[in-house]
């Protein structure tokens, strides 16, 4: 359940820093959190993502300072506000030439997309991989720097409305998995080979089909639960269908310390300045209308990024 609540801010604490929201990023984990598939402690704020100016600083933050316009896409919930209080060290100054609007869309999504291909399964020029949702926010951004690298990128999507859009943002080849099979049209696609690392965020429904698209030692890199978490396996099936290799990574982890997450914020910042990786903003709606956005998200009406206006 999701109610509007006012609260009193007080003053940011010593490495805390006051943040007065311009516009916040609505994703899925957003919807795993309320429906408590993740569990946390109530009454708790929700969103993870955001954009804004610092209002004040607490004792020993340096690194940003009242008036600096910035953005956060990891740490604790509470981005579903018009202000918060929070932990200083998760923020990154927005630099020119980047919209409050285009940052709050793009921080949780595309640090996800950096670590995901970059240092979870580094791709290569010249592979070919599978990115499951490729319509939605982190699939768009997917699909066009995976193009920027010279990787072939498989896309799935629902709906020819779905596939011409990823098509339209670097995917080589995209399946309408409500109209075909995605494991028997990547063997299609590969000559039988299967890929190298397949990401999924789709989670329960995709699961097995995912496996069936991997070559021999293949990565299956499931990263979040669209459709549901996946149920209890035996991991020997990752060694039938050819010593497959398991993970399920978190930007949390992979920006745990201030070195990481400046890095990766860097390099997703670069690749959005360059024109490589533009941030596509297809749904716009009122903070107080989340409830409507998060229906929209779970019934898979939206494609791209969608974002809330205080």
């Amino acid at each position: 359940m999701m109610a509007w609540e006012e609260v009193k801010l007080g003053k940011p604490k010593k490495g805390q820093a006051l943040i007065r929201h311009t516009a916040i990023g609505l994703n899925y984990v957003d919807t795993y959190q309320r429906s408590g598939m993740y569990p946390m402690p109530m009454p708790s704020g929700l969103g993870m993502e955001a954009a804004g100016v610092v209002e004040a600083v607490g004792a020993g933050v340096k690194h940003v300072k009242p008036g600096d316009r910035v953005a956060y896409g990891s740490g604790a919930p509470g981005a579903y506000s018009e202000a918060r209080i929070m932990d200083a060290a998760t923020l990154v100054k927005i630099p020119r030439g980047i919209s409050d609007e285009a940052a709050a869309a793009m921080m949780l999504k595309g640090m996800t997309v950096e670590y995901l291909i970059r240092r979870t399964y580094p791709v290569k020029k010249g592979q070919t991989v599978l990115f499951h949702a490729a319509a939605g926010g982190v699939g768009l951004i997917a699909g066009q720097w995976l193009n920027a690298l010279g990787v072939r990128a498989i896309g799935t999507a629902g709906g020819p409305a779905k596939v011409k859009l990823a098509k339209a943002h670097g995917y080589a080849e995209v399946i309408d998995y409500t109209k075909k099979d995605f494991a028997k049209e990547v063997a299609r696609l590969t000559k039988n080979a299967g890929v190298p690392v397949v990401y999924d965020s789709i989670g329960q429904s995709t699961w097995n089909g995912s496996l069936d698209c991997l070559q021999p030692r293949g990565y299956l890199v499931s990263f979040g639960n669209a459709s549901g978490p996946v149920e209890s396996f035996a991991p020997g099936i990752l060694g039938a269908k050819g010593s497959l290799y398991l993970t399920r990574p978190s930007l949390v982890a992979y920006t745990a310390n201030r070195k990481e997450l400046e890095a990766s914020s860097k390099a997703l910042f670069a690749m959005v300045k360059s024109g490589k990786v533009k941030i596509e903003i297809n749904q716009t709606y009122a903070l107080k209308d989340a409830k409507q956005a998060h229906k929209d998200l779970e019934s898979r009406k939206t494609t791209g990024s969608t974002i809330l206006i205080p």
